[in-house]
This record gives C-alpha cells, sequence and structure tokens, in this order.
C-alpha cells in the first residue's frame, strides 16, 4: 500500500524554517570610504573623515548609525572651510563623530519624527568630552513642509542644520543623509589646541591596585595585548571589563582559559574592551545595545559583540550565553575607564552553550540567553518619493537605497537556501 501524506500545512512550515535558518546574511565590516566614493559631491567630506583614522576605523565596526554628510558646495563655503582649518586633528575629528547620530533612521523612520523633536545620541557623546548632554542633537520635522532639521539640544542653538536629501541606506546598519551645514556642538571650543597629553596610564598596575583584580592583570601582562589597550587610549579611548578574582574561581569547571591557544585567549582579552571611552554615565544611558568590542574589530563586524543595558538600575552585560553586571569602577579619567564585573565575558563564539553547562550556582551562565540578532535586514527600503514629500536631491547627488546593490561592503551567503528549496522540491516528488 502506498504511503499517503499530507503536505499541505507540513512543508511550508518546513520551507519557512529552512529559508530563515540557512540564509542568514554573512555582514562584513562597513568601509565608510568605499559606501561614499560612489558620490563625488561628497568627497571633501569623505576626504575628512579618512583624515580623521580614529573616526573612521570607529565607523566600520559600527551598526545601526546615520551619517550627517556635508556636500562639497557646503562644505567650502567660508564659514565651514574656517572651522576646518582652525581645528586641531583631536577636535576636528569630535567634530565629524558629531555628525554620526548612533540611531538608524530608514525614511519611514524620519517621517515620524515629531515637530517637537527627539533626542538622539552622537558618536561624540562616547568620548566623554562633551558636558552633560551636549554630544547629543535634537532632530525635528516641520509636519507643513516636511523639513527635517538637526540642532544641538541646547534652547536657541546658534548651530542648526537642515536635511536635503537621504543619500544612500543599508536597511538597520547605516543611512546617510546630506545637510547643509558643519554641526558644532553646543559649548565646543573652535580655538582649541591639540595639547591633551597623554595618560600614560600603566592599565596592570592600575588593576593590582584594585586589590581583587590580580588574575586579570596576571593574564593581561602574560598576553602581551595590554601594551596595545594602552595605546588605543588616543582617539575615541577604551573602556575595559575586568573581572573580579572571585569571577574567575567561579567559572565552571570545563570552562578552561589556560587551555586556549595564545591567539583565543587575546581574542577573549579583547572581548573585554570597546574602542571608545564610556564613563559610568554614559553606560547607563546607552542609546545603541549592541556594541562591537576590539575582538569585532579582528573578526568582522557583527561577532564578538557584547549587549550593554541598565538592569534594577545597575549596568549588565550580556555575550549571548553570560550575563554579569558592572561592581565598581575601577579607573575613570578620558580617554580610560575601567570598570569590575562579576562575571568573566565568554564571547559565544568561542564557548559554545554546550561548552559551558553544567554551571557553578551563581555563576550568571545563563543556557537560556538569546545573542542580539543583526543579520535581519529587508530586501529594500522604499524610498523618498511623491509629490508631497519635501526630501528631493540636489544636483550632483543621488537617492540609493539597497540592501543588495552594495556588493562590495556586504557579502550575502544564500547558496545554503538553494539547497532547501531543492530539499523541498525532492519531497514533493517522493509523495
Amino acid at each position: 500500500m502506498a504511503l499517503k501524506l499530507s503536505i499541505s500545512h507540513f512543508t511550508p512550515t518546513i520551507v519557512t524554517y529552512l529559508l530563515i535558518f540557512t540564509t542568514t546574511p554573512h555582514i562584513l565590516a562597513l568601509n565608510i570610504t568605499d559606501i561614499l566614493s560612489p558620490y563625488p559631491n561628497l568627497s571633501e567630506f569623505s576626504a575628512l573623515l579618512s583624515s580623521a583614522t580614529a573616526v573612521a576605523v570607529d565607523l566600520s565596526h559600527r551598526t545601526s548609525i546615520t551619517l550627517l554628510a556635508v556636500p562639497n558646495s557646503y562644505l567650502t563655503s567660508s564659514t565651514s572651510a574656517d572651522i576646518t582649518r582652525r581645528l586641531s586633528p583631536t577636535s576636528l575629528a569630535d567634530l565629524l563623530r558629531y555628525h554620526v547620530l548612533l540611531q538608524y533612521f530608514s525614511d519611514s523612520d524620519l517621517r515620524q519624527i515629531p515637530s517637537s523633536g527627539i533626542l538622539v545620541t552622537t558618536l561624540f557623546q562616547t568620548t566623554g568630552r562633551a558636558t552633560s548632554n551636549l554630544g547629543s542633537v535634537n532632530v525635528s520635522r516641520n509636519p507643513t513642509t516636511s523639513t527635517i532639521s538637526i540642532r544641538s539640544p541646547v534652547p536657541y542653538s546658534p548651530s542648526n542644520v537642515t536635511v536635503l536629501s537621504l543619500i544612500k541606506t543599508l536597511p538597520y546598519n547605516i543611512t546617510i543623509l546630506s545637510v547643509n551645514s558643519l554641526l558644532v556642538p553646543a559649548g565646543f571650543d573652535l580655538m582649541a589646541s591639540d595639547s591633551r597629553p597623554p595618560l600614560g596610564i600603566n592599565i596592570t598596575k592600575a588593576l593590582i591596585d584594585g586589590h581583587n583584580f590580580n588574575v586579570a592583570a596576571s593574564m593581561l601582562a602574560a598576553s602581551g595585548v595590554v601594551e596595545g589597550f594602552e595605546a588605543d587610549e588616543g582617539g575615541a579611548g577604551i573602556t575595559l571589563f575586568v573581572p573580579t578574582d572571585m569571577a574567575f574561581s567561579d567559572l565552571p569547571n570545563n570552562v578552561k582559559l589556560q587551555s586556549l591557544t595564545a591567539d583565543k585567549k587575546a581574542v577573549v582579552l579583547k572581548f573585554h574592551v570597546l574602542h571608545s571611552y564610556y564613563p559610568l554615565g554614559s553606560l547607563e544611558s546607552i542609546v545603541n545595545p549592541v556594541q562591537p568590542t576590539l575582538a569585532t574589530e579582528e573578526t568582522g563586524a557583527g561577532r564578538f559583540t557584547l549587549n550593554i543595558s541598565r538592569v534594577n538600575g545597575s549596568v549588565a552585560i550580556d555575550t549571548g550565553i553570560v550575563q554579569a553586571a558592572v561592581t565598581q569602577t575601577v579607573f575613570d579619567q578620558n580617554p580610560l575607564a575601567i570598570f569590575g564585573v562579576s562575571r568573566v565575558l565568554l564571547p559565544r563564539e568561542i564557548f559554545s552553550k554546550e561548552s559551558t553547562v553544567p554551571s557553578k550556582p551563581g555563576t550568571g551562565m545563563i543556557g537560556s540567553a538569546q545573542p542580539p540578532d543583526n543579520s535581519q535586514s529587508p530586501e529594500n527600503s522604499p524610498g523618498f518619493s511623491g509629490p508631497s514629500s519635501h526630501l528631493t536631491s540636489p544636483p550632483d547627488l543621488r537617492q540609493d537605497i539597497s540592501s543588495s546593490g552594495a556588493d562590495d561592503i556586504f557579502n550575502f551567503k544564500r547558496s545554503s537556501g538553494i539547497v532547501a528549496l531543492f530539499c523541498t522540491a525532492s519531497l514533493y516528488v517522493l509523495v
């Protein structure tokens, strides 16, 4: 007797799951210079970003951002040209960081901005060099003209810009908007010199002086990576999350850090470091919870990230398999912040959930925790169109909205999806 199998509900379910789990895109690091290269009218702004090496590096490992780019015709005006010529390299880098909003805005997001405005954190705020919240911007939309304005959050701000057009968007990763001027933070010293002396902090000594971080200090000294951390104090600074001695003693018996290769040990240590200076207040109010680490810079965007949030009044750090809390401030002086954490931060890319179970009671191993998913992106995002849209492209600028047209920036691996469809087709034939 021939076996009859109803597949009217079964097969679509298989297809759905196979496509979801086998067509996840592999996202590579964003190269801001490559993204801007098709737009000759943004060449001067692109050159400024390239000259500010620390800013370009930081941008390459961030996602969910909006870049405010100034076209050549506005950037070379007497006022803007005078600002960029007068600033020291450090001040110019901070000015450019103020043009990086740490929030992704699609065209539909922009249309929904209220007339009262919303407060958005910029990359400049993360340096700790902005006073109060003056590293943020207020983004508002005129409901009558659809004009989008961006300004400092202080009342009657002398510096404000108008969005000219949406240049490009790579969904959920980066949007580029052209604006009609450079945006200067309130209270920003345009005459500041590049005279800030390097701290020259000995990180290992600072940990030993903390009396509760001897294991971490020994590992850092033995690995040799601490010299690189100290070199990274320049630019946007760094933030270290250092496990206490008790955190190391609470590791499960089947997690043996010393058995890792030297390269993997170095990656684990770099996984505890953010490539920006975050004082405690900035961590508590962080806008983008998924933060790249120094390990991300070596392995590619979307990998070795930390999810940072505020839970029950404390800063919580989630790796996907370990949840830790910031327990104390060990050192905090711009551009270096060191915080003690209650658990060793084990990256899921090295320590799978299976390898960290069972765990000792109270170690913070959360076998059911799901890592943040940054891979989802729609096939395309609709652009600014229609007679009612105020955001029309000026000469020499074109709107380019795509998720699949940037082959040199994003590499999508979808061959396994074809296998899934083939297997499903075979099921139909067999039945």
